[in-house]
């Protein structure tokens, strides 16, 4: 069963219910250039490595509002075609809105959870996920049913983040955020709720991430540790961007009263200044970017 392009109608997302990364979907686009910034060496990569050239059927999975979609409709060209899916509706219809303004008639989207997408037999030449599968809490599922929608001999390409003590900007945000909020802190070490099914770092071991990939059915698995900078004017630009589009800091203060949410975020743009420079701000980020093929 190969899935063609005009099996999925544009604007079908509109009227379903909300998802939690809806609250954040204006801030991801809003911040759409820092985020093409930020992730373009990667990116690049992810593309390369997933080998989408002129003409090429992709499947982008966890698309959000479509940044790297864009890049993707680029590269396949009127030939070929891409579909981005996402579990957030708002996020999708952002997608869209991106892709028509754009001009790129080769984007479909469709509403579906990585865990349970439902494209078995799609035969893609290629799939994609930028940043996305390590909030699966079934990361197995995720990448049996992706594997399963690439055609014999498909590529597949993923980033995600890697261990705590490579991103020390994410822990700080995320550690300053639970103090304020009454809990605990985690250690940089890994320990704790960082590394737990779904959270921001769950798949950063190799070995893991690596073992999931076979045990989903793929061959030719190879991952590796990628450098990816936050690159921003002043520490101010890059809290501002967590402010409107980091739900798992988000969430840990949506309790809080308004005063202590400032607090908080005073605090976390204070801790975050230690990645000042007299020309700018740059925050360290590590990724893994892992590479597959689907069985022949």
């Amino acid at each position: 069963m190969t899935v063609a392009m005009d099996q999925f109608a544009p604007g079908a997302v509109a009227a379903v219910n909300h998802h939690p990364w809806d609250a954040v979907a204006e801030g991801w686009n809003q911040h759409a250039v820092l985020i093409h910034d930020w992730l373009l060496q990667a990116t690049t990569s992810m593309l390369d490595e997933a080998r989408i050239g002129s003409g090429s059927r992709v499947l982008d999975i966890a698309a959000g509002a479509g940044d790297q979609t864009l890049e993707i409709a680029r590269r396949v060209g009127a030939s070929g075609w891409v579909l981005a899916t996402d579990i957030a509706p708002g996020l999708l219809a952002l997608a869209e809105k991106n892709a028509r303004t754009a001009g790129l008639l080769q984007i479909a989207t469709q509403l579906a959870d990585a865990e349970s997408l439902g494209m078995e037999g799609a035969d893609f030449d290629s799939a994609v996920c930028r940043l996305g599968l390590m909030f699966c809490r079934k990361p197995l599922a995720a990448l049996s049913g992706i594997r399963a929608a690439l055609k014999p001999g498909g590529r597949f390409s993923a980033m995600v983040f890697t261990e705590p003590q490579r991103n020390p900007c994410l822990v700080i945000a995320l550690n300053t955020a639970r103090k304020h909020a009454g809990f605990a802190s985690f250690s940089n070490g890994g320990s704790g709720v960082t590394c737990e099914p779904g959270s921001l770092m769950s798949l950063g071991k190799p070995d893991l991430f690596r073992g999931l990939l076979q045990t989903a059915g793929f061959t030719d698995v190879q991952i590796r540790h990628v450098s990816a900078p936050f690159h921003a004017p002043t520490v101010t630009h890059y809290t501002d961007f967590l402010r409107a589009s980091a739900l798992p800091v988000i969430e840990i203060l949506a309790p809080l009263s308004a005063a202590v949410k400032e607090r908080a975020w005073a605090d976390i743009t204070e801790e975050l200044n230690v990645f000042s420079l007299a020309s700018g701000w740059a925050g360290p980020n590590e990724l893994l970017l892992a590479n597959a093929t689907a069985p022949s």
